[in-house]
């Protein structure tokens, strides 16, 4: 059952005392098992979770060594005869998997920690609603993993298939996860995150290189909003998510929805004498994060289950200049 919405003050404690969107952490070490989270928000969950007090094991193929702190374990996630002998015997009161993308990820996760957790928190996205052409903001239920088809024979291992398939991929993880559960899970479906000098995606460089160079920006004939996050709050909301109880999917976006103009407005203001022009196309490629369908995530549930969303309007500018400094 969901929790009532918490009464917050103005400075968003609960009127318990207890942190924005945190939980009571005395006399509370949990064991937490990150699969991947070597980057971006990943890398600030892990933070936030030793802050706490958490014993924190990371998990990856040796690609980066986890902060001070941290357990680290080496293994390929696709090889599973591996994942079980970097476990060992370990059990993990929450995993979060920021690292699955497809259902036969999802199948060897759900075998090889059947009985050595009692939550998974899968990191999902909102590209999971890619063939919901909405004009309202999408809600969970509209995407209901337990009605997706699992197609493990697809080729998932061929990155070409995979990366032309991310939300399909991440619809079916969530379906091998939702169809024979073999603990509680939650699946969070990410917004379009922005923010940190250590955005990786180039997203925010694609618009600001050309409006330094006076080169126009396209974007779809009509060209449609969507939610977004900001970095540092989907890290809060991984993190809030760890310590909860409740299961299914669950989406994380920030209040108010942005469109491709507005993003260029905030990056030409970090551009000197900076001005975005638009150039409409009908087909073909268009530039990042412009959309010819609306990507809206409903964010009642979580609101509901008492977390505190930002909004997106207030804090653009500030991801900006976080990915792009005050001059480039």
């Amino acid at each position: 059952m969901e929790k009532a919405h918490e009464e917050k003050t103005p400075e968003g404690r609960t009127r318990d005392g207890r942190a924005r969107n945190g939980k009571a952490r005395e006399g509370n070490v949990r064991e937490v098992l990150v699969i991947g989270g070597n980057r971006y928000f990943g890398k600030r969950l892990i933070a936030r979770l030793l802050a706490a007090g958490d014993r924190v094991t990371v998990l990856n193929r040796g690609s980066s060594a986890p902060p001070p702190g941290a357990v680290h374990l080496i293994a390929d996630r696709d090889d599973e005869s591996a994942l079980n002998t970097a476990l060992g015997a370990r059990s993990f009161d929450v995993v979060v998997d920021q690292v699955c993308y497809t259902p036969r990820q999802a199948a060897i996760a759900r075998r090889v920690f059947a009985g050595r957790t009692r939550r998974y928190v899968l990191t999902s996205t909102v590209e999971v609603y890619e063939y919901e052409d909405s004009i309202a903001l999408v809600r969970e239920e509209d995407v209901d993993p337990l009605r997706v088809q699992v197609d493990l024979g697809l080729p998932w291992d061929e990155p070409e298939f995979l990366g032309s398939h991310y939300g399909e991929g991440k619809r079916q993880a969530e379906a091998v996860f939702a169809a024979e559960p073999a603990f509680p899970h939650v699946a969070v479906r990410v917004a379009h995150v922005l923010g940190g000098a250590d955005d990786f995606t180039g997203r925010l460089e694609h618009y600001a290189s050309r409006i330094r160079a006076g080169e126009p920006v396209t974007v779809p004939m009509v060209n449609h909003p969507a939610t977004y996050i900001h970095v540092e709050e989907i890290a809060d909301f991984l993190f809030w998510t760890v310590g909860q109880d409740f299961t299914g999917p669950v989406n994380a976006a920030s209040h108010a929805t942005l469109t491709t103009h507005d993003l260029c407005e905030a990056v030409a203001a970090h551009v000197p004498d900076g001005r975005a022009e638009f150039r409409e196309a009908d087909i073909g490629e268009v530039s990042p994060l412009s959309f010819r369908r609306f990507y809206g995530m409903d964010n009642t549930r979580a609101t509901r289950l008492g977390f505190t969303f930002g909004n997106a309007r207030q804090w653009l500018a500030r991801a900006a200049d976080e990915t792009l400094g005050k001059a480039t």
